[in-house]
């Protein structure tokens, strides 16, 4: 028997087995066993682990609750493949709960290893939450496999849900053999679907059971400046209801005005405006005088709030509401929708309007507009309404509620005026009634986040350089230095860009730095002096070689890989450097590198050399637009980073006269 017949055998083997044995017993159960007979597909030799069976199944009661299991299955090849042997179950602890939680190893010898309660660790979901009613069983088996063994687990948990809409995703880092995802409904119950990143996946309905599956997925590999795992992944979105007209009641949405009217009922009434909040921003805004001013000094003071979750409620809906603006003042901290809505009372206090904005932070292109759901989303930033008088390429010009400046309150490093790279060009909502919706927030231009360096060196007759660097970096690059100044010691500062010198010279030392972080102008200055012996090589006692491109740029990435599965994401940048050697006496230039001007739809790069006296001057400036370039053209991106790369290992040849 081939191996696809083999597969699917297994597949019609495995729907009878999970119905006909038993949920749980201490021998593992037999759709694990007919898993772990199941032959695998030749993989590459360096894949980790499979998913022989990934299966969600979703009950919805006549009382309208859920009742899920769980069933996944992996084969670990290699040892670094040990860290997919991991059970675990999220939870509400206020509306839902894990009924059974039960893990199985399968050893290449064919005996096995039970997990049962006592090997379960309950703990908070997000550690970074004071008290979250998120809570996640995990059965934790890493310590215990290896290459050739089978882990398996079955999860059974009940919830209430909060919208009759849900999501599951097939594929992963790892291939999957069988991924299925079924629901059943209650008489006069039904369910609708979209599919995300594969064709369209009609399910199999019997009766009132809806089945979606997929079989043989490709593992989705982690490449450099590539969307995340899960936004590539195949994924359907699933809404599911009563066959009554009220869908709001139903707590399914048919349009993005509907996830709006519903989300404005959550956060417009904590927008509290009380004598503490007018006061406050009174005094913050004392000394502004523009309107931009203001929104800044706020904004500022509501970024630099400690952020703290304290999520209960989540499960009947206030996972989604802010809290009150006047105790969120109070207080002095609160999560990403507390602090937006503070902000909205602050600035409704001194006349200025504004909207909470529901976004996904961490890929832009993961939101979906064809699937109406308050569940695509995981932050709330804010955006205001401003007047002709405010210029900024943060404004979002909508047709309805006129120009509204973007701002995330949330993020301490990106300041008013600018928004975070990972939120630019992402599909988000405002809420505001019937007047809010999907829109497209703004990429900002590559020069709005330029960092403008300057460099002056001199380089002695024997390859020693010293010299001064200075930086002025705006936008998302100032943002970059404040969270790594913010986040670092003194020391631990020093020592990165110290790092950061070496890796352009081995041996350069820091001889001094210091830095200013300049809010009104969001610009961090950066001013460094350096030695860096033996940069120069002297080579048969006459030439003197030194390559003029000396510190890198601080994200740098290399697409060096001749083959590619993913999309490139490419981010908005632009560099511009100016650097002045003074050559040692005695020495002229014998030979410089070609100049280099790459234009492309993504990005331009170019270099230029002039020798003036006794001094060479060069130059590099690079402007990246912020796109998704399409697999197909991988090739013209890899060549663009290749020349680039090129060009920035060129050396410069000095002889001596």
């Amino acid at each position: 028997m081939n191996k696809r017949l083999c597969i699917r055998t297994f597949f019609a083997v495995l729907a009878c087995t999970i119905a006909v044995s038993p949920a749980f017993a201490d021998d593992a159960p037999g759709w694990l066993k007919q898993a772990a007979s199941v032959r695998l597909p030749g993989y590459e030799k360096d894949t980790a682990a499979a998913a022989v069976v990934n299966e969600q199944i979703v009950n919805v009661s006549s009382d309208r609750k859920l009742v899920i299991t769980d069933n996944f299955a992996v084969r670990i090849l290699n040892r670094e493949g040990r860290r997919f042997a991991r059970a675990r179950a999220f939870y509400l602890s206020g509306t839902g709960k894990i009924r059974d939680i039960k893990a199985w190893i399968i050893r290449p010898d064919g005996s096995t290893k039970y997990y049962d309660k006592k090997q379960i660790v309950d703990v908070i979901a997000d550690s970074n939450d004071v008290y979250n009613e998120g809570r996640v069983r995990i059965i934790d088996a890493t310590g215990d496999v290896d290459a050739g063994f089978m882990f398996g687990y079955t999860v059974v948990s009940e919830e209430t849900p909060l919208f009759y809409q849900d999501k599951w995703t097939f594929q992963s880092s790892i291939p999957t053999v069988m991924s299925r995802y079924s629901l059943t409904l209650p008489n006069g119950w039904s369910a609708s679907s979209h599919t995300f990143n594969a064709n369209e996946i009609t399910p199999r309905v019997n009766g009132n059971t809806y089945i979606w599956e997929m079989n043989d997925l490709p593992a989705i590999p982690d490449e450099p400046m590539s969307p995340s795992v899960a936004n590539l992944a195949a994924r359907i979105a699933v809404n599911y209801s009563p066959n009554t007209p009220d869908r709001i009641a139903n707590r399914v949405f048919t349009s993005w005005g509907d996830v709006s009217v519903w989300a404005s009922a959550l956060h417009d009434p904590q927008v509290i405006v009380d004598d503490s909040v007018a006061a406050k921003a009174r005094d913050l805004t004392a000394n502004a005088a523009t309107e931009f001013e203001k929104i800044r000094a706020i904004g500022t003071f509501v970024q630099n709030l400690q952020y703290i979750s304290i999520d209960i409620g989540v499960g009947y809906g206030n996972g989604y509401a802010p809290r009150s603006s006047t105790s969120v003042l109070r207080r002095g901290y609160g999560d990403c929708k507390d602090k937006a809505n503070l902000m909205r009372a602050l600035l409704r206090s001194i006349g200025i309007v504004s909207y909470p904005i529901v976004i996904y932070s961490g890929d832009p292109t993961f939101v979906r507009a064809q699937w109406p759901s308050p569940r695509q989303f995981n932050h709330c930033i804010i955006a205001i309404k401003v007047s002709d008088a405010t210029r900024s390429d943060a404004i979002l010009e909508h047709e309805k509620l006129g120009r509204l400046l973007i701002f995330d309150a949330t993020d301490q490093f990106t300041q008013v005026g600018d928004i975070p790279v990972h939120e630019q060009g992402s599909e988000a909502l405002i809420v505001a009634g019937q007047d809010g919706g999907l829109v497209r927030m703004p990429v900002l231009p590559p020069d709005s986040s330029l960092l403008d360096r300057s460099i002056e060196a001199t380089i002695s007759a024997d390859g020693e350089m010293k010299g001064t660097i200075r930086e002025r970096a705006f936008g998302q690059s100032s943002a970059i230095f404040r969270s790594e100044i913010r986040s670092l010691s003194s020391n631990d500062f020093h020592k990165a860009i110290e790092g950061w010198l070496t890796r352009g010279a081995t041996g350069a030392r820091l001889l001094h730095l210091s830095s200013q972080d300049v809010p009104d102008d969001s610009r961090f200055d950066l001013n460094v002096e350096f030695a860096a012996p033996r940069y120069g090589q002297v080579m048969q006692g006459r030439l003197l070689v030194f390559k003029p491109v000396f510190v890198g740029r601080k994200r740098q990435v290399s697409l060096t890989d001749t083959k590619r599965s993913t999309p490139i994401e490419i981010e908005p940048i632009a560099i511009s450097e100016r650097t002045t050697f003074k050559l040692p006496q005695g020495f002229t230039v014998d030979e410089l590198p070609e100049a280099v001007k790459l234009e492309t739809q993504f990005g331009k790069y170019s270099t230029k050399y002039e020798v003036k006296g006794d001094s060479l001057e060069f130059t590099r400036h690079l402007s990246m637009q912020r796109t998704s370039v399409p697999v197909e053209k991988y090739e013209a991106v890899r060549a663009f980073f290749v020349a680039m790369r090129d060009a920035e290992q060129a050396p410069v040849v000095l002889i001596r006269k």
